[in-house]
């Protein structure tokens, strides 16, 4: 009998640097009693990524890998959605395409959907002792999960973390629209909508620089505030 499946969802957005480490930090990945699938969704890079995608995986597939390519660049909710199309595992989890999240704390995202005790888990790192980011950006992200807490009824503590896992059937259920960065304030609001268990883990995070590569701007908190109350007040 094949053991469960567990499939790590990879938005790649011009990740040139980082993507054939990533890919073999998550092969290298190891959580008892599950296979892994890589599921990479290339956002329509432009440096050279989607040639290191071709290579590591002809026709779109090598092993446990597989290779979707977006026709366009269009954000991260929109290549979230095509891998969550694509996974074929019972349970899916969010791996950002860059460093800022160990795979080795794959482990202990899954553990509370394995024990019976959730159905969606998000990584926090204001839980874990180590760096959380620049002041504005913790800031910034303390705001916005406060209000996501206010608009939903849930108690966490890291709403904008880069790491949640699902159980296969709640992604099923949700009807996501969000393109870009706002996608992480229209899936908290739709999973606190339907009633699901959440809970939060500590986990380990490096955070990178704009110089580095990192995506996220002013901008996006802004419009992630919006979307929050614009979702909340949808019927």
């Amino acid at each position: 009998m094949s053991r469960p499946l567990l499939s790590v969802v990879i938005p790649v957005y011009n990740e040139r640097q980082t993507i054939e480490e990533l890919i073999r930090r998550v092969r290298a990945a190891s959580v008892d009693g599950l296979d892994i699938e890589i599921v990479i969704v290339d956002d329509g890079s432009t440096d050279g990524t989607r040639d290191i995608l071709e290579r590591l995986a002809p026709g779109g597939r090598a092993g446990s890998v597989a290779v979707f390519y977006q026709p366009a660049n269009r954000g991260k909710g929109a290549a979230l959605r095509r891998g969550f199309e694509e996974a074929r595992g019972e349970l899916v989890l969010i791996q950002d395409a860059d460093f800022e999240y160990d795979p080795r704390d794959y482990a202990q995202l899954v553990a509370p959907i394995l024990r019976g005790d959730a159905d969606v888990v998000y990584g926090s790192r204001f839980l874990a002792s180590g760096p959380r980011g620049r002041i504005g950006q913790v800031i910034g992200n303390r705001a916005l999960t406060a209000l996501a807490n206010l608009l939903t009824g849930l108690h966490l503590t890291d709403v904008y973390v880069g790491y949640k896992v699902f159980r296969r059937e709640v992604l099923r259920r949700m009807n996501l629209k969000e393109d870009r960065f706002s996608f992480e304030a229209e899936i908290t609001i739709k999973v606190a909508r339907g009633s699901w268990r959440v809970c939060e883990v500590p986990i380990s995070y490096r955070p990178r620089t704009h110089a580095e590569g990192k995506k996220i701007h002013l901008r996006d908190a802004v419009h992630g505030l919006w979307s929050l109350v614009r979702y909340r007040l949808r019927p």
